[in-house]
């Protein structure tokens, strides 16, 4: 693994929000330098999301049915109810959902999540860390999850914080939602 203390997120891109009411959905899309097995693989196996994800996974996401999630910061598993599995194109559980399309020898990733448009650029900033974790670890690069209270403190997720803000246009809280203050 390298020093950590090296890795600094890119700009703040590729995302946008959908609203409808109070729903907020945050779309943010990546090109990975991977195969659309290797990247649905890095998102339904327990291990590859211990690497990457904000949440641990008690049994693989990759098949239809029910599995337990437990957040980072949070000591309670949600149930989870995985909807739609289609190998390697398809996942969705909860209110997150992937989409992968093969594309310029890699993957296009796109992930839809619904989040309380409160903290909508907070998401995508960890989200936008994930995906930069992600593709550390699968081109054998790994950095280690930066997720939850850790990433927050972490001077570039502050900056993309403020970034995806200004992209859409709101002000973000001044205090985290109660997962992530726990330690």
């Amino acid at each position: 693994m390298i020093d950590r203390e090296r890795y600094t997120p890119g700009p703040a891109r590729g995302a946008q929000v959908r609203k409808d009411g109070e729903k907020w959905t945050l779309i943010l899309a990546r090109e990975l330098h991977h195969s659309p097995e290797k990247v649905w693989q890095a998102l339904t196996d327990p291990a590859h999301l211990r690497e990457w994800a904000p949440f641990d996974a008690e049994g693989s996401l990759g098949t239809v049915g029910t599995v337990k999630l437990t957040w980072v910061g949070t000591p309670t598993p949600l149930e989870t109810r995985v909807t739609r599995a289609d190998a390697p194109k398809v996942l969705e559980y909860n209110d997150t959902r992937w989409e992968l399309e093969a594309f310029a020898g890699g993957t296009r990733l796109t992930l839809w999540h619904n989040i309380d448009r409160r903290f909508i650029a907070w998401g995508a900033a960890g989200w936008h860390i994930c995906f930069e974790v992600l593709e550390r670890l699968l081109a054998g690069d790994p950095i280690g999850r930066m997720v939850g209270a850790e990433a927050m403190k972490f001077s570039g997720w502050q900056r993309l914080n403020a970034e995806y803000a200004k992209q859409f246009g709101i002000e973000t809280p001044n205090k985290p939602p109660q997962a992530a203050q726990k330690p």
